[in-house]
């Protein structure tokens, strides 16, 4: 049942409002002023607040800008000496919506049904960014993770291309995101191609997009990666993996910030800042001749490496934290322990898999162990 708090210091509108509003199945809480409001704030949870602007003591708009400090439920302000300017004074002040007396029931009830469909969806969204945010944290605090965002937070303002490698499972993709997150790009888009999942005849429409008819199953025009990361990041992972006919288009469009769509003609303009990644020896790679040296010093402006999960051993414990409590949150379960000799038993582990196999074991003990993780169910069951 939603719950809406009445603030008003005429006892009949009071009243009034809580009949109506109990009718329609809300449960309604009543304060005679604004510091009772404020104090019925601090102590109890409301889906929507309903406040009168004259009031001895307190007007609404004081109430309401207090208010704003305490909680994010969607505010109503509602008076009988209603003015254009006095609306426009509420709204910037941050309320959700004016209403004026005498209250028209119907008016009423649909800005309380509107202001808590915003009020869920802003507890979501908040919800979301947190949960995105947790997802793309970097976790650690030894020297060498240390150190890497030490040069993510340098070079993240700057417009640098920059190459990252590292083993697989060692948070190149997190390193990625930080340095957009940390550019004044990060209000753009965000776009990933992963080089090694595409195949090698597909890859050139999923970077620089096609034209209709440029193909048998090209059936529409479609834009390309480079064109959905305008004025973004484009982040191209595994690019060890890019066909060098491909490799051969990334590097015009670095050199010419245009692209041309796979059967097309016109030269599309981007302004994308390309980070890449891979887990191969890139300079082997160029030896090989499977990688062109030409695009490698187009895009390593910046080389960052990201350390394997052996050299950064006194962050295991840190890790594992941070994965218990996100699995616990993803299954709705309580945390579960592990104690200390279990976790000095995983420290002793290789990691070939780095962070990408540490999150997969933690996962499987969770599972396995019961609520606490002993010494004994890491000889088990890792």
């Amino acid at each position: 049942m939603a719950k809406v708090l009445v603030i008003d210091d005429e006892r009949s509108i009071r009243n009034a409002i809580k009949e109506i509003l109990e009718f329609e199945k809300y449960e309604v809480a009543l304060a005679a002023d604004g510091i009772e409001g404020l104090a019925l704030i601090e102590q109890s949870m409301f889906d929507v607040i309903l406040c009168d602007v004259k009031m001895p003591g307190k007007d609404g708009i004081e109430v309401l800008q207090e208010a704003m400090r305490l909680t994010d439920t969607p505010f109503i302000v509602i008076s009988g000496h209603g003015t254009i300017e006095l609306a426009v004074e509420a709204i910037k002040k941050g309320a959700y919506d004016y209403i004026a007396k005498p209250l028209d029931l119907n008016r009423l009830l649909i800005a309380l049904r509107n202001a808590m469909e915003r009020g869920k969806l802003e507890v979501e969204t908040k919800k979301l960014r947190k949960k995105i945010a947790t997802k793309n944290k970097m976790v650690g605090e030894s020297a060498a993770i240390n150190q890497l965002r030490d040069l993510i937070e340098k070079v993240g303002p700057t417009q640098a291309r920059v190459f990252i490698t590292g083993e697989n499972g060692t948070g190149k993709e997190l390193v990625a995101r930080a340095i957009h997150n940390a550019s004044d790009r990060s209000k753009a888009a965000f776009i990933e191609v992963n080089c090694a999942a595409i195949p090698s005849e597909l890859i050139e429409s999923q970077l620089f997009g096609h034209e209709k008819g440029s193909f048998t199953s090209a059936i529409k025009q479609r834009k390309g990666d480079f064109e959905l990361a305008n004025g973004g990041t484009l982040f191209l992972d595994e690019i060890g993996d890019m066909s060098l006919s491909a490799q051969a288009k990334v590097l015009r469009a670095l050199q010419e910030n245009k692209i041309v769509r796979v059967g097309g003609e016109k030269e599309i303009p981007v302004d994308v800042r390309i980070i890449a990644a891979t887990n191969k020896n890139i300079k082997d790679e160029i030896a090989k001749n499977n990688f062109r040296e030409d695009l490698y010093h187009r895009l390593s402006v910046i080389l960052l490496e990201v350390p394997p999960l052996r050299k950064r051993k006194d962050d295991i414990p840190l890790l594992v934290d941070y994965f218990l409590s996100d699995i616990a949150d993803a299954q709705g379960k309580k945390k579960t322990e592990i104690t200390k000799k279990a976790l000095e038993k995983l420290k002793e582990k290789p990691w070939t898999g780095n962070i990408r196999e540490l999150r997969n074991v933690v996962e499987r003990l969770v599972i396995l162990a019961g609520h606490k993780i002993e010494e004994s169910d890491i000889d088990r069951y890792v």
